[in-house]
């Protein structure tokens, strides 16, 4: 595994199930492909040793597994966005999306063998009982989305009765007992998960999410804290305090707003809060929800004016 740096380079296409993607047509190869099937995404550099290990066992498994797996390779080097939004620090990192949502993925290279077993793994989701599985997290995600808090909880529970190890259900679970107002419980929850899916991206934004409650159960009144910035707009602290307190209110977008203009006044404040802050809101969002797309663009354009 490398760190970040080195030329530009392409990869040739291999097919339609091998493709090279791009900042420009990343949501159309990989979140609306990963409806229909799931999409491995490769993101790698000419420079990278350890990619051209990796990369061509990556091919051969996905060429052996007959289309029910697909993937994309994206050349860091020529596609900073993505590579930013992602988070990708290092390279070749490896990210699978499966219905519109990252669910595995590991960083460095890994023996041919364990290659296949994860492409295997993926495939697998698209066929059969598995299938059935998706359909019923989808549809518990739609209650939840819709306030049904409680038969989200019992539908992700009833998923994990059936696989134990499903990260989706386990994630979804943490979130419907917090929308229930049940932190301690989300958080057992959380820490009851088998320990082969605890790094699993849903479980890290359960995480998080669980971090953000804590805190915003502690940052006082919107109105208060409102108040307090508008009389005095370089009172940081409160600034934060606001941003916290509106995420605990859902009202996520504009305490992204108000962290990010923490930023812009004071980017070292407390130790740089305010970007770790927005991160945390990040992490327990869906990496490709606008509202992470949004403010990683203009958080990054101030780090680099």
């Amino acid at each position: 595994m490398l760190e970040l740096n080195g030329a530009a380079g392409n990869a040739p296409a291999q097919g339609d199930l091998i493709i090279d993607g791009s900042d420009q047509t990343f949501m159309q190869d990989v979140v609306e492909a990963s409806q229909q099937v799931p999409v491995i995404v490769d993101f790698w550099a000419t420079w990278c040793g350890p990619c051209k290990t990796l990369g061509p066992a990556l091919e051969s498994a996905v060429t052996k597994a007959g289309g029910k797996v697909r993937l994309v390779k994206i050349d860091v080097d020529r596609n900073q966005m993505v590579a930013g939004q992602m988070r990708v620090q290092s390279i070749p990192t490896v990210y699978a999306f499966w219905q519109g949502q990252p669910v595995d993925g590991f960083q460095g290279t890994l023996p041919p063998s364990e290659v296949e077993a994860f492409v295997k793994k993926l495939a697998d989701l698209a066929g059969g009982e598995d299938e059935s599985l998706a359909e019923a997290v989808a549809a518990a995600e739609t209650m939840l989305e819709e306030g049904d808090a409680e038969g989200a909880a019992e539908t992700f529970a009833a998923i994990l009765q059936e696989e134990p190890e499903n990260a989706a259900a386990y994630g979804g679970l943490v979130r419907a007992t917090l929308a229930l107002g049940q932190v301690d419980e989300a958080e057992a929850v959380l820490n009851g998960a088998p320990a082969e899916i605890a790094d699993k991206p849903e479980l890290e934004a359960a995480r998080a999410q669980i971090t953000l409650t804590r805190q915003a159960a502690d940052a006082g009144p919107v109105a208060e804290l409102q108040a307090a910035v508008d009389a005095d707009p370089d009172n940081l602290q409160a600034r934060f305090d606001l941003a916290t307190a509106l995420h605990g209110a859902g009202q996520t977008e504009q305490a992204v707003a108000e962290l990010l203009e923490l930023f812009r006044r004071d980017r070292e404040w407390n130790d740089g809060a305010a970007k770790a802050q927005l991160f945390q809101i990040f992490d327990a969002l869906k990496p490709t929800d606008p509202i992470v797309l949004n403010g990683r663009r203009k958080l990054s354009s101030m780090i680099f004016a």
